[in-house]
C-alpha cells in the first residue's frame, strides 16, 4: 500500500533538501516513533523500522538534541541483507524543545517540523495559569504557531468565560475551548490538521491530549486511562512521543504528559508569550528600567492602575531568571567541550 508523503507535509522544500542523498537504495520517510535507537518511520511504500546508521549516528552522539524524534523527515537506506538503516535527519523546519533535568543543560526535542503547538490545558478542577505561561513560551520558541486548547469544556458552566480570562495570559494566541465527549470545538481544530499540516500537542499528565488526539484520528490510536475526579489527575499510559496521521490528510503530534517544563534558551519565545508585558516596558523612561523604583516606570504604573496583574509581573520576571540562568550554563558547556573532548 503506498502513501502520498505530501498529505504529511513533504514539499518542495523537503524534496530539494533530499535530493543530494536520492540513490537507488535510499528513500524519504517521516517518523512516527522513536525509541532507544530504532525508529518507526512511515515512507511512500509504507511504515518500517529502522535503526541508526551513517551520519544520524555520528550526529547523535555528538548531540542527544540530534537524534531521530517524531516528526522529523529522515532518509533511509535499504541494505542488501534488507536491513534498514536511518542514515540522515533532514534539517528541523521547527523544533519543540525542553531542557532535560542534567547539570549540563542540554535539551530533548519534543516534536519536529509541526505547523502549530497546541497548549493543552484542562478546565476542571482549574487552569493552571504559571503552567500555561511557561507551555506558551516553549511553544513560540519552536518556531510553530502556538494554539490554547482547553479541554474537557463541558465540566464549565461558561467556558467561553473561562477563555476569555485565559486569553489575557495568551497574547495573539488564539484560545479554545474544545469538550471531546461533546464534539464541541473539534472542528476548529481539525483546520489545522488539514493536508499537509502538522498539530503537535503539549501539556500535562491527564491533560486530555491522547484524547484529543484519538478524536482528531477518528480511531482509538493512542492508550488513555481515566483520572480522578477530585483533582483531575491519573496515570497517562503515553510515555512516547508519536505522529498520528489523520484521515485526509495531516498529522497530529502527542507528547508525553509533562510534570516539570524546563526552559532552555527560550528568551525569543519568552517575549513573545509575554507580549503584553514586553510592550509596557517599552514605555518605560530608561532602556534598563529595572522596573522597580525607577521614575518614569511604566511597568510600575500599570501595575499602579491595575492594568498589570502583580502575579503576570512576577511570573515573567521568574522565567526570565531562569532562561538567564540556563543561558549562561549552556554557554559554559559550549565552551568547555572542546577541551572536554581533548582529555
Amino acid at each position: 500500500m503506498s502513501f502520498d508523503l505530501s498529505q504529511l507535509g513533504w514539499d518542495e522544500t523537503f524534496v530539494s533538501t533530499f535530493r543530494p542523498y536520492d540513490r537507488s537504495d535510499t528513500v524519504p520517510g517521516r517518523v512516527l516513533r522513536a525509541d532507544r535507537g530504532v525508529s518507526t518511520v512511515l515512507t511512500a511504500d509504507g511504515v518500517t523500522r529502522a535503526g541508526l546508521g551513517g551520519n544520524a549516528l555520528l550526529e547523535a552522539a555528538r548531540d542527544p538534541s540530534l537524534l531521530p524524534c517524531s516528526g522529523d523527515w529522515v532518509v533511509l537506506r535499504t541494505w542488501p541483507d534488507r536491513r534498514v538503516t536511518l542514515e540522515l535527519v533532514l534539517p528541523r523546519r521547527t523544533t519543540l524543545i525542553r531542557r532535560t533535568a542534567d547539570k549540563d543543560s542540554s535539551g530533548q526535542v519534543l516534536a519536529a517540523n509541526m505547523d502549530t503547538v497546541a497548549v493543552v490545558e484542562p478546565i476542571f478542577p482549574e487552569p493552571n495559569d504559571a503552567r500555561v505561561e511557561r507551555l506558551l513560551a516553549l511553544a513560540w520558541e519552536s518556531g510553530a504557531d502556538p494554539v490554547l486548547v482547553l479541554t474537557k469544556s463541558d465540566t464549565a458552566r461558561d467556558p467561553e468565560a473561562v477563555a476569555r480570562q485565559l486569553a489575557r495570559l495568551a497574547p495573539d494566541v488564539p484560545v479554545f475551548p474544545v469538550s471531546v465527549q461533546r464534539g464541541a470545538g473539534l472542528d476548529r481544530l481539525r483546520e489545522l490538521v488539514a493536508p499537509g499540516r502538522t498539530l503537535a500537542l503539549l501539556g500535562r499528565s491527564g491533560a486530555g491530549k491522547s484524547t484529543l488526539a484519538n478524536a482528531l484520528a477518528g480511531t482509538s490510536v493512542m492508550p488513555v486511562q481515566a483520572i480522578r475526579d477530585a483533582d483531575g489527575k491519573g496515570r497517562h499510559t503515553t510515555a512516547f512521543r508519536n505522529l498520528v496521521t489523520v484521515p485526509g490528510g495531516g498529522g497530529v503530534i502527542d507528547t508525553p504528559g509533562i510534570r516539570g517544563v524546563g526552559l532552555l534558551d527560550t528568551e525569543g519565545g519568552l517575549d513573545r508569550a509575554f507580549a503584553d508585558v514586553i510592550e509596557i516596558a517599552g514605555h518605560c523612561r530608561f532602556d534598563d528600567c529595572g522596573h522597580e523604583s525607577e521614575p518614569g516606570c511604566a511597568v510600575q504604573a500599570a501595575l499602579a492602575d491595575g492594568s498589570l496583574p502583580p502575579r503576570r509581573l512576577a511570573s515573567w520576571r521568574k522565567l526570565r531568571r531562569e532562561v538567564a540562568v540556563e543561558s549562561r550554563r549552556r554557554s559554559v558547556r559550549l565552551a568547555t567541550a572542546p577541551r572536554r573532548r581533548q582529555h
